[in-house]
């Protein structure tokens, strides 16, 4: 990968999206992180400005999202602020970055998108959180919709569904709510009986924006251990 090309890495404040920007600048990549403190990705005028600020983009990751300080609650109780703040960090996000940077990959004739969902958007949300399972399901799709869009522009668009990955304040509050048994059974639904890091899906990144993966696109693919055979 030559050093003139431009990646753009949302959620880089921490856990994955710090491992993916510090892989792509490991092989040679320009990076420019995004985090909610510098850019407000659900913000479509403050997408619009920082991308038009930044040059052409080669490859966008976009790794936003996560439950918004969100905890289950039952369907009937889920606010319409609480349903749209989850579809919007995730999903809404992911428009509103691709649309940014399709301009600029079409014209030069190649581009790489990657995009971050989840184990939950496949299955269920181990947590019960019904937008977020949602709104990765939704990438997903968006995944799908703009592989067959862009394809032909020599852009490639595909996903990554991690499994558990000990990332950030949320995940480890969640993985110690299970206690010992708790984590215990998880594990045991695991194939390779582990956890993830989020180097584990820096590498999964690396593929997809690499010359070796010029011909997938539109794929989703698991990083999870193995939990999605079970």
């Amino acid at each position: 990968m030559t050093a003139d090309r431009l990646a753009v890495v949302t959620g880089t404040a921490q856990g994955i999206g710090a491992a993916i920007a510090a892989a792509l600048e490991a092989d040679g990549l320009q990076v420019r992180g995004i985090d909610k403190d510098t850019v407000d990705v659900t913000d479509s005028a403050a997408v619009a400005d920082f991308f038009a600020g930044i040059g052409e983009v080669d490859i966008l990751v976009n790794n936003a999202g996560g439950v918004v300080g969100q905890v289950h609650h039952p369907i009937d109780e889920i606010t319409d602020e609480q349903w749209s703040a989850v579809v919007a960090a995730n999903l809404t996000s992911t428009f509103l970055c691709t649309r940014a940077v399709a301009p600029g990959m079409k014209k030069r004739g190649w581009g790489r998108i990657v995009n971050i969902a989840s184990g939950a958007g496949r299955s269920v949300s181990l947590t019960g959180i019904q937008a977020y399972a949602s709104a990765k399901a939704g990438q997903i799709g968006f995944t799908r919709q703009m592989a067959h869009e862009l394809g032909r522009f020599g852009i490639t668009v595909n996903c990554i569904a991690p499994g558990f990955v000990l990332s950030n304040p949320t995940t480890i509050e969640q993985w110690d709510s299970y206690g010992e048994h708790g984590q215990a059974a998880l594990l045991e639904r695991i194939a390779v009986r582990r956890l993830g890091a989020p180097e584990d899906i820096a590498h999964g990144v690396r593929f997809f924006v690499s010359e070796a993966s010029s011909w997938i696109s539109g794929q989703t693919i698991s990083i999870d251990g193995g939990h999605a055979l079970f």
